[in-house]
């Protein structure tokens, strides 16, 4: 019967693996790592161990595959056991717990795996000891002038014991003198390293650190000597001071560098390398016809603060592409002192939100300060329409239990400070504009005076009455009874007060009243000293001053203090200004009309539209006609 191919081909295949597996049982067909290049150095009396560096990821996977070690002794081809007090097998590691002078020689490992055979040999040198420390040495530097240390040799030994939980200790001499710790200017400052503070030259010399343990029953020791020598040309660790460790925004398709700065302490020229990497794949491109390059900038020594070097390595990239972002690209220092390094990730810009941010911002700012002009400039208009389209967020005062909305004072007939104007204005022009056009209810003094009245309870009474005060006043008002009360308390003296409820009056010895002497008007002078005190101390009644012509600074000086007070305070409602307006607007063939009609009363000819600026703001400090019923208790009132 014929075969067919695939029968063919596994008999084929087992007949091939039947060979192979023949052959790899072979010693000699094992593959040969030769003799391995680090040796180990022992002396008569102390241990030794060897490893196989067989048992390694590139060797073979040996965290999958089986696999078992066999050590030789190649003097002898026999393989080697353990032997109580002399030698331990432990792997791929034979330990030697008493070396003798026979023990120096190569020691084979042969491993084996279900299918492969892998072999290597070791040289163990023993010599006979040195007066102080052993024959083999390793050089190590120390720094003039700085805190230097030494490194004992033996970590792969402390490695090992302490896999096997076995504790170990270190002790160190100068020659064959014993370090103390602490003693002198050595310190251990770790298990394996030996701190000297301030080398010097007197540090040129042999130290040996010897590791003490047990180990199969027998306590030993093993020892390495190190030859130090000083030198006073130096490097410390480098510090990398670019880049710093974060993010940095960049636009796809634009070019882009970044400096890596690198500052040796030292003395002398550095043993140090620099580069970049991405990925740990070093960059070393240095071709500016390269999309990414580095390049290298000359040295550059600084003697203070700090004596040493700057080394400077630049990457480019001549586009930056998608693939670039989101990589973190490392500056790296290698040096026998350490491997600083930092880092930086190129991040694609943000969204630029600062402009749209800034013109939101810089709009409200714009309107808000419009805002702000706007309601200073109109502000008495917008207050005025809120109150007329919003009369029902105010109180009703119709029942607050006053009669009057304003009480009207202003310098009486044959009264020092009386003029005319003032008079036409009070009595005339005040009630056509507020009674008749604006419905506002005024008690006006010499218009709705009860004869026979007592004058102060007739003053205090009605003010009582009314919600507002409005004091009418020219220069003229006040600067000329200050000028008459100075003249007549430098002529007369005053006695004693004689009291006298006679029109509320207080007598003098001249026979003439006290208010008087200060005031010649006494019905003003009452508004006044009424209207202060329940202003200034009461604060119960709110006094507008309405300002018919303009006061000079002068003029001012001589008002009374509270009036000055109040006017600072509130400022003045100024009749002067809207005749000046008026006046500007008057065209010249109206001027010329009335200078030929001889209109000597031009100046004061009335605005009697309540839409003028100087009736909205007499509105403006009048009572609120508010329809919002008055709570019981409580009333809440809209200041605005």
């Amino acid at each position: 019967m014929s075969q067919t191919p695939t029968l063919r081909s596994l008999l084929f295949f087992f007949g091939l693996y039947g060979i192979c597996s023949g052959l790899l049982q072979v010693e000699g067909n094992c593959t040969n790592y030769q003799l391995q290049f680090e040796k180990v150095f022992s002396v008569p009396g102390e241990m030794a161990m060897l490893n196989s560096t067989l048992v390694s990821p590139e060797v073979f996977d040996f965290h999958t595959v089986p696999y078992n070690i066999t050590w030789y002794d190649s003097k002898t081809g026999e393989e080697i056991s353990d032997q109580p007090g002399r030698v331990l097998v432990r792997g791929n590691t034979l330990w030697f717990l008493k070396i003798t002078l026979d023990d120096n020689g190569e020691y084979v490992t042969i491993l084996r795996t279900p299918f492969r055979c892998y072999r290597q040999a070791t040289k163990l040198v023993v010599d006979l000891p040195g007066e102080c420390g052993r024959p083999h040495k390793s050089g190590q530097i120390l720094t003039k002038g700085v805190n230097d240390n030494l490194s004992c040799p033996l970590k792969n030994y402390i490695y090992k014991l302490d896999s096997y939980n076995i504790s170990s200790s270190i002790t160190w001499h100068r020659g064959c003198e014993p370090i103390v710790h602490g003693k002198g200017k050595y310190v251990f400052l770790t298990k394996t390293m030996l701190l000297i503070n301030k080398v010097n030259a007197q540090n040129n010399h042999t130290y040996t650190c010897t590791l003490n343990f047990t180990l199969g029953g027998v306590t030993g020791s093993v020892s390495e000597t190190i030859d130090a020598w000083v030198r006073e040309e130096h490097s410390m660790v480098p510090q990398v001071h670019e880049p710093t460790n974060g993010t940095i925004s960049a636009q796809i398709g634009s070019s882009f560098s970044q400096l890596c700065s690198v500052f040796v302490p030292g003395v002398g020229l550095p043993f140090v390398d620099i580069f970049w990497s991405a990925k740990s794949n070093i960059i070393d491109g240095s071709a500016p016809s390269d999309r990414v390059y580095t390049t290298v900038h000359p040295f550059r020594f600084q003697e203070v603060p700090i004596k040493g070097v700057w080394m400077e390595l630049v990457l480019t990239f001549t586009e930056l592409r998608e693939e670039d972002f989101n990589i973190t690209f490392t500056c790296q220092a290698q040096s026998g002192r350490g491997h600083p390094q930092a880092y930086f990730i190129l991040m694609p810009p943000d969204p630029n939100i600062l402009i749209p941010i800034g013109s939101v911002f810089g709009c409200l700012m714009v309107f808000f300060i419009i805002s702000v002009v706007v309601y200073y400039m109109f502000k008495v208009d917008i207050v005025l329409c809120f109150r007329k389209v919003f009369p029902v967020l105010y109180t009703n005062k119709d029942m607050d239990g006053r009669l009057y909305d304003a009480y009207v004072s202003y310098p009486q007939s044959c009264a020092i400070g009386f003029s005319e104007e003032v008079e036409t204005f009070a009595l005339h022009i005040l009630p056509q504009v507020l009674e008749k056009a604006c419905g506002y209810k005024l008690f006006i003094a010499g218009r709705d005076c009860v004869p026979g009245q007592a004058i102060i309870d007739a003053v205090e009474d009605n003010i009582q009455a009314s919600r507002r005060l409005l004091l009418l006043y020219t220069a003229s008002t006040f600067t000329s009874k200050r000028h008459t009360s100075s003249t007549s308390s430098n002529n007369n003296n005053l006695s004693k007060n004689n009291n006298s409820k006679d029109n509320g009056e207080t007598k003098t010895d001249d026979g003439g009243s006290e208010s008087e002497e200060l005031y010649p008007d006494t019905r003003q002078n009452l508004d006044l000293l009424l209207a202060v005190h329940k202003t200034l101390m009461e604060g119960s009644l709110k006094v507008v001053l309405v300002e018919l012509e303009e006061i000079t600074p002068a003029q001012l000086a001589l008002f009374p203090e509270s009036v000055r007070h109040l006017r600072k305070k509130q400022g003045a409602v100024c009749w002067w200004k809207e005749q000046r307006t008026r006046q500007r607007r008057r065209t010249c063939m109206t001027r010329r009309k009335d200078e030929e009609k001889g209109e000597q009363d031009a100046k004061m000819s009335p605005s009697l539209s309540p839409s003028s600026r100087f009736w909205k703001e007499i509105m403006y400090n009048m009572p609120v006609r508010g329809k919002r019923a008055a709570h019981p208790k409580k009333t809440t009132l809209l200041n605005l």
